[in-house]
């Protein structure tokens, strides 16, 4: 599952983007009945509102860096877990362009 991203379709699948796979709720749910836990918790793809809940809160992403690149608007969160294993969430606007490093941007299809 490392580098793989959450998907709605079932089974293991070829990314979007053709660089990875993704997998579907049965993978997670498979996964966390055969470790003994209730959730997975990932980081590295980018979500918008800084974290989301998917395949039925079987896995959640999390995104800590607010208004990646300077470019996507996007929010952060960090994940905090309580002595009962309860999380709740802490949400950070995206940071403003004023400390943006004064480089010369290059295109990225990536984000297009």
């Amino acid at each position: 599952m490392f580098m793989s991203d959450p998907d709605d379709r079932d089974g293991w699948q070829i990314s979007i983007l053709r660089s990875s796979f993704s997998f579907g709720q049965d993978i997670s749910e498979t996964f966390n009945h055969t470790n003994g836990i209730r959730f997975i918790s990932r980081a590295h793809q980018l979500v918008m509102e800084g974290f989301n809940w998917c395949h039925e809160k079987n896995l959640v992403t999390i995104f800590s860096a607010p208004n990646y690149c300077y470019h996507c608007g996007n929010e952060a969160a960090v994940m905090e877990l309580d002595d009962s294993l309860k999380c709740s969430f802490l949400q950070f606007d995206p940071s403003s362009n004023s400390g943006k490093p004064h480089v010369k941007p290059k295109r990225c299809d990536f984000f297009l």
